[in-house]
C-alpha cells in the first residue's frame, strides 16, 4: 500500500531509484560472468567490514554474477605461530615455510578463517562452499623459488623458502559445479604438489591463476589502500602493464604493490578481462566499483 511521504523522504526514494537505474547497463553486462575476488588486509579483521562483504558477494550471485572468494590470512598464521611459539621468518614479503609453519597455515587458512567466511556468506543469506586448492583437483603447485645477490660477493644465491608454492596448474572443474549450483565458492590458498607436499600460496597469485583460468569479467586484490596512486598520491583509475612499467621505474608503484600489479598483468595477460586494485576499508568499496560510472579503485586492462 502506498502512502504520503514528506518531501525530504521523497527524495531520499527518489536518489534509491536512481541508484538502481545506474547500475542497470552494468548489471545486463555483467550477468552469468565470473568475478573473482581476493579478500584479505585489514577488511578481513572488522566484523563490521567482513559482514559487508558478505552482503556484496551474495547480492551479486543473487544479480546473476558467478563471484568466488580467495581469502589471505598472513596475520592470523603470524598470531597462530605467535601463540604455539613458532618462529618465522620473511624473505621479499615471502614467509619462509617449514613443516610445522606449514601445518600450521593450512589449519589457519583451510580451518577457522575460510570456515568463518563461509558462515558470514551464510548470515547474508547466501551459500558458500569452502575449499582449498587440495579439492577437486583445483590447484597443483610447483614450489616457489627465489635468488638473492650477496651483498659481499654480489654471486647470485637461491633461497629455500621451504613450502611456498605458486599455481602451476588450474583445473576449475569444482568451481564450475558449485556455482552452478548456486554456491560461493570460498578458496583457501593452500594447495598439494606433484611431490605430494602441501604448499602454502600467496592469496594474490592464487586468485590471479584462478581467474585467468576461469576467465574471469573480473579479478578484485581488496588491500588497505585506495589503489594505484602516482608520485602526488593522486589514485589512477585506469592503467595498462606499460604504464606499470613506467610508474615502477619512476618509483611510483614500491613495496607490496608491485608483486600485486605483477598478479593483475599476468590475469589480464592469461585471459582475465581486467583486473582491480580496491580499498577494502571502504564499505561497498567492490559494488561502488562495478555499478557505477565513476567507480572505486584502480582498473588494469591488457
Amino acid at each position: 500500500m502506498t502512502q504520503a511521504h514528506d518531501p525530504a523522504q521523497m527524495q531520499a526514494m527518489l536518489l534509491k531509484a536512481e541508484t538502481l537505474v545506474e547500475a542497470l547497463p552494468y548489471l545486463q553486462r555483467y550477468a552469468g560472468k565470473t568475478f573473482v575476488v581476493k579478500y584479505g588486509g585489514h577488511a578481513m579483521g572488522d566484523p563490521e567490514l567482513a559482514r559487508d562483504f558478505a552482503e556484496d558477494v551474495v547480492l551479486l550471485k543473487a544479480v546473476g554474477i558467478n563471484p568466488v572468494v580467495v581469502h589471505g590470512g598472513g596475520p592470523q598464521i603470524g598470531a597462530m605461530l605467535k601463540k604455539l611459539g613458532v618462529e618465522s621468518t620473511f624473505v621479499d614479503g615471502l614467509r619462509v615455510t617449514d613443516k610445522a609453519t606449514a601445518e600450521i597455515a593450512e589449519m589457519v587458512l583451510s580451518g577457522s578463517i575460510n570456515k568463518q567466511l563461509v558462515g558470514w556468506i551464510a548470515g547474508a543469506g547466501g551459500k558458500a562452499l569452502g575449499i582449498s586448492g587440495k579439492d577437486g583437483g583445483l590447484v597443483i603447485a610447483s614450489k616457489v623459488t627465489r635468488t638473492t645477490k650477496d651483498p659481499g660477493s654480489n654471486i647470485e644465491q637461491v633461497l629455500d623458502l621451504g613450502f611456498v608454492g605458486e599455481p602451476q596448474s588450474v583445473d576449475t572443474s569444482i568451481i564450475e559445479t558449485a556455482s552452478a549450483a548456486g554456491m560461493i565458492p570460498v578458496i583457501a590458498p593452500i594447495a598439494p604438489g606433484a611431490d605430494g607436499e602441501t604448499y602454502n600460496i600467496n592469496a594474490d597469485t592464487m586468485a590471479g591463476a584462478i581467474a585467468a583460468a576461469l576467465g574471469a569479467a573480473r579479478l578484485f586484490l581488496l588491500t588497505d589502500v585506495a589503489g594505484v596512486l602516482d608520485k602526488d598520491g593522486e589514485l589512477l583509475t585506469d592503467l595498462q602493464p606499460g604504464d606499470i612499467a613506467r610508474l615502477q621505474a619512476e618509483g611510483a608503484i614500491t613495496g607490496g604493490m608491485i608483486p600485486k600489479l605483477e598478479t593483475c598483468i599476468h590475469a589480464v595477460e592469461a585471459g582475465c578481462e581486467a583486473a582491480v586494485v580496491l580499498d577494502g576499508r571502504v564499505p561497498h568499496a567492490m559494488l561502488l566499483e562495478i555499478f557505477t560510472e565513476r567507480g572505486a579503485g584502480t582498473l588494469i586492462r591488457a
